[in-house]
């Protein structure tokens, strides 16, 4: 059984605020148009949305970048924009959000990234991507893996947000992560099928039951086949922790040694998962910087997940929200194999 008590999670909060982190990857601008419905069209079988309002958030990497500030630590951003009024909107929010942008490449070549999402009565009725998925290359592919590792010294973490938009190469990995373990840097990865072989020796991995099954080359359906594909990829890349994540069931966290916890889920309304694995990330990562073990950073990334799967869109997490969070939970009994926390 694991457990962790609020005072630790108190102080490893307090140490987060002290840390500095990078992160690396797809940085996205996600749009949300917010109506309701009463009609169906008469063009086509479809609804008519009646749009009341529209706003913007920080989206893939950029809301990776978003949640780290949210908890008390400082960030840099690295990825790519395009040469056009949504990639200006995009450095200026991430900017309004105090995080800094120096890292962010212009290309003209490509659009800046955004998804379009119509929300009716809370519910998504259909996403719209504008976004161009080819790696970069030439010049901005050089100009960007100079400025990440020219960096790199700066920093406690490192974070590579691959949401397959061609940010993340497998020139920018095999230089950056052996440069960064080489330095003592934690660096975490939240991967995507298409690189995923390339994703060896880092501290932390997190993909989902999806994302693992596909990268085992079967599907996960029960405990037995979770097992054989959580050590099977971490046997194929050696990382230091591999957290799946699987939405209803919970995370499970597999350590070297053949150690391995499951953290049930205890979230009681799930209204949205956008962006939710963003959050995993960014607080698992911090609370790694901050001191925690990874069964103590696992307990704290579910928390932090629990949270932000309540609001709609994609959400940044405080420590306050935190603290709360574990205040409410702290009289609890724990569920077998592990304290009980939201999974993604």
């Amino acid at each position: 059984m694991v457990s962790i008590s609020l005072a630790r999670v108190k102080a490893i909060l307090a140490e987060i605020r002290t840390k500095q982190v990078m992160v690396i990857g797809d940085v996205m601008l996600d749009r949300y148009l917010w109506g309701s419905v009463s009609r169906i069209s008469p063009e086509a079988p479809v609804p008519v949305v009646e749009i009341t309002e529209e706003t913007t958030r920080l989206g893939g990497a950029a809301n990776v970048a978003n949640n780290i500030v949210s908890l008390g630590a400082s960030c840099r951003i690295f990825g790519v924009v395009g040469n056009d009024r949504d990639g200006g909107d995009l450095t200026r929010m991430i900017e309004g959000q105090g995080i800094v942008a120096s890292g962010l490449v212009t290309d003209p070549a490509r659009p800046t990234t955004v998804k379009t999402r119509i929300i009716a009565h809370n519910q998504q009725v259909v996403r719209a991507d504008r976004e161009r998925r080819a790696e970069v290359d030439g010049a901005v592919a050089d100009a960007l893996l100079e400025r990440v590792t020219a960096g790199l010294a700066g920093f406690d973490a490192v974070i590579i947000s691959d949401y397959g938009k061609g940010v993340i190469t497998r020139r920018l990995l095999e230089t950056l992560i052996p440069r960064a373990r080489a330095a003592g840097k934690i660096v975490s990865v939240d991967p995507k099928e298409v690189q995923f072989r390339n994703y060896k020796r880092v501290s932390l991995i997190t993909p989902n039951q999806f994302e693992a099954g596909g990268a085992a080359g079967r599907r996960i359906t029960d405990e037995k086949s979770l097992l054989e594909v959580g050590w099977q990829i971490f046997d194929m890349l050696e990382p230091d922790a591999l957290l799946v994540t699987r939405g209803e069931k919970g995370m499970s966290l597999f350590q070297g040694g053949r150690k391995y916890i499951h953290f049930p889920t205890v979230a009681r309304h799930v209204y949205d998962v956008t962006g939710a694995g963003d959050t995993v990330i960014c607080s698992f990562t911090l609370a790694l910087a901050g001191g925690a073990t990874m069964a103590e950073a696992a307990q704290i990334a579910n928390h932090a997940a629990g949270i932000v799967i309540r609001e709609v869109g994609t959400a940044a997490v405080g420590a306050s929200d935190l603290v709360s969070a574990f205040e409410d939970l702290e009289d609890d009994t724990p569920g077998e194999g592990g304290v009980r926390g939201p999974g993604v």
